[in-house]
């Protein structure tokens, strides 16, 4: 393989990895690198199998699979002998961002969370977790509508045992407005029994918030500009 085809593999916005027959990785991009930090790869080796082709060559899939903030709609699988398989994964393409609005209050992320756990920890027998990303700046938000945002997800796992917050930066992925570029990070709260019944509000304060939000089956994704 050429090193300009190399290159470009490396930097494909899909992940690719290529295993050997024992599901040990012989090669991956730097994509599959990010994903690897959320899903174990022996579950992207499983799938491999699966989808391949009965016969040598390559097998395309059209298939919905997500593994957290990842999402993907299709994977393609080849290969041309017993010693090593490989798979690429079709990213969805996410919900865009309307604008990002330079102004608001700049805020202690941190702070914000905690102040609104404490107020939906009220009266509700919940264990609150938190795995949050150390590094954090001060952000500029709509401080009064992302409030409104989060309590209302917090209702939404409100009759969960347990509720999981958990604050990221989304690598690699990155916002253009008016020639610059922000960061994206991520909120998720997690938490079996989430009402579904939530979504239409959670998604128009989302709107108002300059939010998008994503639904997995106990998990509320809430993606913003990082702007400091």
């Amino acid at each position: 393989m050429s090193s300009f085809a190399e290159a470009w593999i490396e930097h494909d916005y899909n992940p690719f990895i290529v295993f050997d027959n024992t599901g040990k990785i012989i090669s991956l991009n730097q994509e599959a690198q990010y994903l690897l930090g959320e899903v174990n790869h022996k579950k992207i080796f499983d799938i491999a199998q699966t989808y391949a082709s009965m016969t040598y060559g390559f097998k395309t899939t059209i298939v919905d699979i997500s593994f957290s903030s990842y999402k993907f709609y299709a994977i393609t699988v080849g290969y041309d002998d017993e010693t090593s398989i490989g798979i690429k994964l079709y990213k969805s393409a996410t919900k865009k961002f309307a604008n990002v609005e330079e102004y608001g209050e700049s805020v202690n992320i941190y702070a914000l969370l905690d102040l609104c756990i404490s107020a939906s920890s009220t009266n509700a027998n919940i264990k609150f977790k938190k795995e949050f990303d150390p590094t954090f700046p001060d952000v500029r938000l709509k401080v009064e509508d992302f409030m409104k945002l989060l309590t209302k997800v917090y209702q939404s796992h409100i009759n969960s045992p347990v509720i999981t917050t958990r604050l990221a930066l989304i690598t690699g992925e990155y916002i253009r407005f008016n020639t610059k570029k922000y960061p994206i990070f991520s909120i998720s709260i997690k938490g079996e029994n989430r009402d579904r019944n939530y979504e239409k509000s959670i998604e128009e304060i989302g709107i108002k918030s300059n939010c998008t939000i994503h639904f997995e089956q106990d998990e509320t994704l809430i993606h913003a500009a990082l702007v400091s």
